[in-house]
């Protein structure tokens, strides 16, 4: 199921931004016609083999490692490459969005997303989607905790 698809079925209010390719977040915002914190950016975590979650990002933030771990009461993470979270997922990096993944992984997102429009990877490369992180959330069963850094 594709992205859009996926949030088609979930009856969430969003809005396609079809903007081609971009090289950077500040490309990204500008493309998608929003300010960088509304680039948000989804991170793929790894806690055990076959095992991870995914962590909404602002744009202007990264992930506290030292934060999630305590938040999901463990002592290591990590990242997996890009062939691994494509496995995981359905999805290449630079594309990848909760919304669709062949895998329903929990979903973790930045406090400071509370209450925002923000703006998401929609499954394909130049593509974006505008839409409520409370709705999003709402949707795909999310929570929101303090889990970034400034970046």
């Amino acid at each position: 199921m594709s992205a859009l698809d996926a949030l088609d079925r979930a009856g969430i209010s969003y809005r396609v931004i079809r903007h081609g390719p971009v090289r950077s977040l500040p490309e990204a915002a500008t493309a998608r016609g929003v300010e960088i914190p509304d680039v948000v950016k989804t991170i793929v975590v790894r806690r055990a083999d076959d095992d991870y979650l995914f962590v909404l990002v602002p744009g202007d933030r990264v992930i506290s490692w030292p934060k999630l771990r305590t938040l999901l009461g463990v002592s290591r993470l990590s990242m997996p490459d890009a062939a691994s979270a494509k496995e995981a997922t359905g999805y290449e990096r630079g594309t990848i969005t909760p919304f669709g993944s062949t895998t329903s992984w929990p979903v973790i997102a930045d406090e400071r997303l509370r209450g925002r429009a923000i703006t998401l990877g929609a499954g394909e490369h130049g593509v974006a989607v505008a839409l409520d992180a409370d709705a999003a959330l709402t949707a795909i069963d999310g929570t929101y905790a303090d889990v970034t850094d400034p970046a």
